[in-house]
């Protein structure tokens, strides 16, 4: 038998359907979500509490005329799905598949590519003022963000501006799903967001006031009424009318009789408008109601048992999250910082442990990047944990309120290189790059687990900003000494000697991860191993040894070749004036995709066979 969603090629499908076939559709996409999602992994929960969101969308709205922009984008599956990408979904996150987030390359209905949050309302007040350029004057644009992302200043930016501009089509829905509504509470502010609504209301609205404009004191009598009316049911009203945003709110985002004639009132009305909607994350799977962070991003599992936790060699994150106890044990003034990344970043025991002691302001990155400044001129000890591609946004804070004063915060960068199914939003593939120029700042990266624990206990001991930067998932399984030591300052490590004869002698310099490939690829030519530990101040002894006694210097880094680390050891050659025949290996210059890493480490020239035959063609070369 034909299941609804299998006849729902495009939204216009949508439209044939009544308002009991929309509300069994969205019981057959929530199934697909978690079967499909239970084999490619995924986001999950927040897809799962933007099933009927989706549907309402797109039902209502004339998509991709109508420009719809999902901030962040993990709970776009729904709208993959209906929009022409249901064939493709067993591709999702896959080596050369769908994208896990909106994407333009991938389908006219992505009208803006997404990843990183809180985007998405300067993103549509763009096309918005776009459309009205064009002349454009009916299109509708439809912006989706979560409250977590209203968090971001950035948000604000964009809300200060859009508030002005009274004669555009813009619509900012907020999805919700951090709270609930109680029945009676709920039904009345349902029914009130469908009156205010309406065009009869706006008009009604607009006559009045117009009327009582002459007068400065009615006027703002009746603007006072107005809003505290709409308090009395929507409290939440409050910020966004004093943005100028007309707000409508909060209805159930999973009661499609309530969407849908809200949002079809909606569409009539010009101006800047939010409706405020709530959802629940996983909504209709019980493990994610349950646990909605564990469901959050998650990889391939058993969808009747739920996820089930199997051992596991220490991951990178584990071990920072391991060595933060320990140290803070030891030293009352240690204070851990982290935006809106707890579990992630491995903050879930300290906050235990120290909740005095541990902060998550949101996503917020240059908040936390300067308020760990301010602990630190006062003498504390911040540890601010970024992944690595949200450390992007907190550059300027790092550089003028950290780096200038030379004050001592440690940044435990996550996630650094490529991060596999994520794909070019995530992958950590430029931090070594931006964060090398700045003054004062000490970079190491580890190859191994224990080099990460005595790495962070180094950046804790010394008086500067310091980055250790270490990769997602596991290490290669070295154990982790308890004990904890300074390393010195710039000073790499001899992994290897080759014996290899001249005109064939080849030094490999690798740092951080890619020690593990170094390796295997200088036992099959007798190769000369340094792992490098310091990306800044970088090992010039060590670069000029290796230069001086090989015929080949390769460096090796998972970071983008343009300014990283096989960089800094050209300017140390530069510098001395010795001339090297170096081949650097890294991440090329371009934005690599999603897929494994296995694949994605073939693409870029990096992994194990790729080098070797890469060193042999330069060999040739030398001879």
């Amino acid at each position: 038998m034909t299941t609804i969603l299998e006849t729902i090629n495009s939204p216009a499908d949508l439209k044939k359907l009544s308002i009991p076939e929309l509300k069994q559709l969205a019981n057959e996409l929530r199934t697909f979500i978690i079967d499909n999602v239970s084999k490619t992994g995924g986001h999950l929960s927040s897809s799962l509490g933007t099933v009927e969101l989706a549907i309402a969308i797109h039902y209502v709205f004339d998509t991709p005329e109508d420009r719809l922009v999902w901030d962040v984008g993990h709970q776009a599956y729904a709208h993959k799905i209906l929009t022409g990408r249901r064939d493709r979904m067993p591709t999702l996150r896959q080596y050369k598949g769908l994208s896990g987030f909106p994407k333009r390359s991938e389908s006219p209905y992505d009208c803006f590519g997404t990843g990183h949050s809180s985007t998405s309302i300067s993103a549509i007040l763009g096309m918005a003022v776009a459309a009205k350029a064009l002349g454009k004057k009916d299109r509708s644009h439809i912006a989706v963000i979560g409250d977590g992302a209203m968090t971001a200043g950035m948000v604000f930016e964009a809300l200060n501006c859009a508030g002005d501009m009274k004669d555009l089509r813009l619509l900012v829905i907020l999805d919700d799903n951090d709270c609930s509504i109680s029945p009676p509470v709920g039904a009345l502010k349902n029914h009130f967001t469908q009156l205010m609504s309406g065009q009869f209301y706006a008009q009604a609205r607009d006559i009045g006031k117009a009327i009582v404009r002459p007068f400065p004191k009615l006027f703002d009598l009746t603007k006072r009424a107005e809003e505290y009316s709409k308090g009395m049911v929507a409290p939440h009203s409050t910020l966004f009318e004093e943005f100028g945003m007309n707000y409508h709110g909060p209805i159930d985002g999973h009661d499609l009789e309530v969407l849908i004639p809200v949002l079809q009132n909606m569409k009539q009305l010009n101006g800047p408008l939010v409706l405020h909607v709530v959802t629940q994350k996983g909504h209709g799977y019980a493990p994610a109601v349950d646990n909605p962070t564990k469901y959050h991003g998650i990889s391939p599992f058993d969808s009747s048992k739920g996820i089930v936790p199997s051992p596991h060699a220490k991951t990178y994150t584990e071990v920072f999250s391991d060595w933060l106890l320990d140290i803070a044990r030891k030293d009352p003034r240690v204070i851990a910082i982290t935006p809106a990344m707890k579990e992630g970043s491995g903050l879930v025991a300290f906050a235990k442990e120290f909740p005095s002691r541990f902060f998550d302001v949101a996503i917020a990155e240059q908040h936390a990047a300067t308020f760990a400044g301010g602990l630190a001129a006062e003498g504390l000890k911040p540890v601010c944990t970024f992944y690595s591609t949200f450390s992007q946004r907190a550059f300027d804070q790092i550089v003028h309120d950290v780096a200038i004063q030379d004050l001592p915060v440690l940044f435990p960068l996550d996630r650094g290189g490529l991060v596999g199914a994520d794909g070019a939003t995530h992958h950590g593939s430029f931090d070594l790059s931006f964060l090398r120029c700045i003054p004062n700042l000490v970079i190491m990266a580890p190859s191994d687990e224990n080099e990460c624990r005595q790495m962070l206990y180094t950046g804790y001991k010394l008086d500067h900003p310091v980055i250790v930067r270490y990769p997602r998932g596991k290490g290669p399984g070295v154990p982790v000494n308890k004990e904890m030591h300074e390393l010195p300052l710039g000073k790499a490590r001899l992994v290897r000697t080759g014996n290899a004869p001249k005109g064939s002698r080849v030094a490999m310099l690798a740092f951080g991860s890619m020690l593990a490939e170094a390796k295997a690829v200088a036992e099959k030519i007798d190769a000369t191993v340094y792992d490098m530990r310091f990306v800044k101040p970088v090992d010039a002894d060590a670069i000029e040894e290796a230069a001086k006694n090989n015929d080949l210097l390769v460096t090796l880094e998972e970071n983008v070749i343009i300014g990283g680390a096989g960089d800094a050891c050209l300017e140390v050659l530069a510098a001395k004036g010795i001339p090297a025949d170096v081949l650097q290996i890294g991440i090329p210059d371009r934005f690599i995709q999603q897929g494994d890493n296995l694949h994605l480490y073939q693409e870029c020239g990096m992994d194990e066979e790729s080098i070797l035959n890469k060193i042999e063609e330069r060999l040739k070369r030398v001879e």
